[in-house]
Order: C-alpha cells, then sequence, then structure tokens
C-alpha cells in the first residue's frame, strides 16, 4: 500500500494537476475504511473538502482530523515524504471508520448497504468506499469544469484497478449516475442499462424515479488489468427504499 501512496503523492507534484482545484496540502485517499478486510465497496468521484477542512474552511485539526496533511506530517513538501509518513497516511484510511467519520454523508450509505449484511462500521461485516479519484478538491466535484473533471480522471483514473485487482472485494455499488458515467470513461466499457419496474421510487407529485439496472464485464480499468482474473460486473442502483433487494441484484465475481 505504501508504493502506490508514494505513486499518488508524486502525481500532486505533476503539472497536469495544476489548475484542477485540488487541495494541494491534502493527502490522497486510498479509501475510507479497511480495503484489505472489506467484501463490499462503494464507489463515488472523489474525496469531499469537508474531510479536510470545516464549514469555514479552515483545516480540521485536534480529535477533528480525518486524514494527513503537510501540516499534520510536519511536511513542507509532499516530495520531502518517507516511508514513515507513507505509513501514516495508508493507517488514516484504513482506521476512517474508527476515528471520526463525516456521517453525515456515510451513514446514509451505509443504510443503503445494509441489504448486504455489511456495514462501514463493523470490524467483522465490514464495507468500505473508494473513489474514482483520490484526492480532495476545494470546490464539490459538480462544481468543477468539465475540463478539470476529464484531467482529474485522465491523471488518476487508474487508481481504483490498482486498488481492487489485490482487494477481496466482491460488490462494487456505484453510487449515482454521475459515477456510472465515470466508471464507464475510465473502464472503457458501456455498461448495459435495464430499466427495472419495481425499482421505481415513488414521488408525492409527478411521475415516479426509475431504478436501473447495469451489466458488463470489465477487463481492464485506465489500461490497468485486474491481475488475470476478468471482472464480470453487475452493478444495479436502486433507490434505498428497496435496500434489502441488494444482495441479489450487485455481485461483482472474479
Amino acid at each position: 500500500m505504501n508504493s502506490l501512496v508514494s505513486t499518488l503523492l508524486r502525481r500532486l507534484d505533476d503539472k497536469s494537476l495544476i489548475g484542477t482545484g485540488v487541495i494541494p496540502w491534502s493527502s490522497p485517499v486510498l479509501s475510507f475504511g479497511d480495503l484489505s478486510t472489506a467484501r463490499v465497496a462503494t464507489l463515488g468521484l472523489n474525496p469531499s473538502n469537508r474531510e479536510f477542512v470545516d464549514g469555514d474552511g479552515k483545516e480540521l485539526d485536534g480529535a477533528s482530523r480525518r486524514f494527513h496533511t503537510l501540516t499534520s506530517l510536519g511536511l513542507s513538501a509532499w516530495s520531502d515524504a518517507k516511508p514513515r509518513h507513507l505509513s501514516l497516511i495508508a493507517e488514516s484510511c484504513r482506521d476512517y471508520f474508527a476515528t471520526n467519520p463525516y456521517d453525515t454523508w456515510f451513514k446514509r450509505l451505509d443504510r443503503v448497504i445494509a441489504g448486504l449484511k455489511v456495514s462501514y462500521y463493523s470490524s467483522l461485516f465490514g464495507a468500505c468506499h473508494l473513489d474514482l479519484v483520490p484526492y480532495a478538491t476545494a470546490e464539490k466535484w459538480t462544481d468543477l469544469t468539465r475540463q478539470q473533471r476529464l484531467r482529474l480522471l485522465d491523471s488518476a483514473g487508474d487508481t481504483l484497478a490498482l486498488l481492487l485487482r489485490d482487494s477481496p472485494i466482491q460488490v462494487l455499488v456505484l453510487n449515482g449516475s454521475s459515477v456510472v458515467e465515470h466508471f464507464e470513461r475510465v473502464a472503457s466499457i458501456n455498461l448495459q442499462r435495464a430499466t427495472i419496474r419495481g425499482w421505481t421510487l415513488k414521488r408525492d407529485v409527478g411521475p415516479g424515479v426509475a431504478g436501473i439496472a447495469y451489466t458488463g464485464v470489465v477487463r481492464a480499468v485506465e489500461e490497468k488489468k485486474f491481475g488475470s482474473a476478468t471482472i464480470t460486473l453487475s452493478i444495479s442502483y436502486p433507490p434505498s427504499t428497496v435496500v434489502t433487494q441488494l444482495s441479489e441484484v450487485i455481485t461483482i465475481t472474479r
């Protein structure tokens, strides 16, 4: 894991990330939770800035800190990072849900994956969260320009493959249509879509929100192959009202 941390830190100094909105003093986030023991992972776009700053934009510190920064590690530049610093960054990712998780976001997602009989907060039946881009940006993903988003995906789109290919992850839950869209891009795949009538989320007024299942076969992400095996992907995005069906409809088999 330290070698991947080192790679992602080097990329922070790459010219391709200049102007993308990445918070330069924030460490890359490999995972939220212990990837080495999780069989389920949710997938998002990139870490929220609130993982590093409070509501006033000030760097989290002390017991409020979630991940390491240049300040917390006593570094002036990421190029100065030593193996012990890499270990501390990896440790903060692994122990995320045992310290000060951003519950406003993750408690909601935890209810979604409860149908798979796992939890971010369980040491026995664990889950973790991954992002397509491991770098936090000062602005929300939706507030970035299209060019910024594409540059971030081009610079770090292979991170997911590097994380998954040696992991025990069996289920990958893509959190929303934007994640599906960008996943298709980095995986060079067009997922098959099917509207599932029983997944429609009803509204008080107007037509309901359709539930869509996605299926496809992923052999590589950004040309990084998943070891010697092909991952067959069956991705579904039902509303939270049918989370009990998740264990039947979302699978990754190696």
